[in-house]
């Protein structure tokens, strides 16, 4: 193929994260590349709560369907998007290197403790009422400047929860009337695959991108993936899971927070891994 045409998502991260990935395949593969921006369900509704409709596929599903009629050679994700099964046909090729997988607690400047978050998030609600225990939440929906405005400029909250990537990717490094607060894995255990950004494309087309992505992230997103797999894990879940070099952090809403010791091996067998980290916590 001399050009390779990418569907992604119109919103501001989504473009930044594809323009990434194609000059990644322009240089790896030699070829021109061209985006194709699709409006997903997601970011049409744009006032549903994800928790109660299943955020998970509402922002993937019309790239992957774009892949699958030949419109697109390649989609590209959030990894955090994507659902833990995907359509027969579609495939992972691999993964850009992982960013920075914290979450950022954001409060209005001078707030030392939050009454009120906005996140729809279920696992990211309970780690923050852990921080807070009387703190109250409301939803909140938008891009990511949206989100910064709403609590800066009309005080929906008293702050929200983003994920430390995407305030990268865009250039966020601070937001007049905010503070920006890194939440350590031990503090709260981001979503999985937070922070890395995927490439899906044809099953047929798997073995053509094999060499050209980080195989080290690859190796980590492949347990956490193996944990939502076997959880059947959404967005109505509480769930979290974090693959570090050495340590596996992991949440649960019926677990609680916690940590276990990982190795090369369990990197090398996920599904194994997951099913007996997941006996050890009680789980299964």
């Amino acid at each position: 193929m001399s050009k390779l045409v990418l569907a992604t998502r119109k919103s501001p991260l989504a473009l930044v994260q594809t323009e990434m990935v194609a000059a990644h395949l322009r240089t790896a593969l030699k070829v021109e590349t061209e985006l194709l921006k699709v409006v997903t369900t997601g970011d049409k509704q744009a006032d549903w709560s994800l928790e109660q409709k299943g955020g998970k596929g509402l922002f993937t599903g019309e790239l992957e369907q774009a892949l699958l009629r030949g419109e697109a050679d390649v989609a590209v994700h959030s990894t955090k998007d994507l659902p833990g099964e995907m359509p027969a046909g579609l495939a992972i090729a691999g993964y850009l290197p992982r960013e920075d997988a914290r979450d950022v607690l954001v409060l209005r400047a001078g707030v030392k403790s939050p009454q009120k978050i906005a996140t729809g998030s279920p696992r990211r609600r309970l780690q923050v009422a852990r921080m807070f225990p009387s703190v109250e939440f409301t939803e909140i929906r938008g891009n990511v400047d949206t989100r910064l405005r709403k609590i800066a400029e009309q005080h929906v909250a008293d702050g929200t929860v983003l994920a430390a990537a995407g305030l990268k990717r865009l250039g966020i490094v601070a937001w007049p009337g905010l503070e920006f607060c890194p939440l350590s894995f031990d503090e709260m255990v981001p979503a999985v695959g937070q922070g890395a950004i995927a490439i899906q494309c044809r099953t047929a087309d798997v073995a053509w991108f094999a060499a050209i992505f980080d195989q080290a992230t690859a190796r980590g997103l492949g347990l956490e993936r193996a944990f939502q797999t076997a959880l059947g894990g959404g967005c109505h879940t509480a769930f979290g899971a974090h693959a570090a070099a050495d340590t596996l952090y992991f949440f649960h809403e019926q677990t609680g927070l916690r940590s276990l010791p990982l190795t090369a091996a369990d990197l090398a067998a996920p599904a194994p891994a997951a099913a007996r980290m997941l006996q050890l916590l009680g789980l299964k």
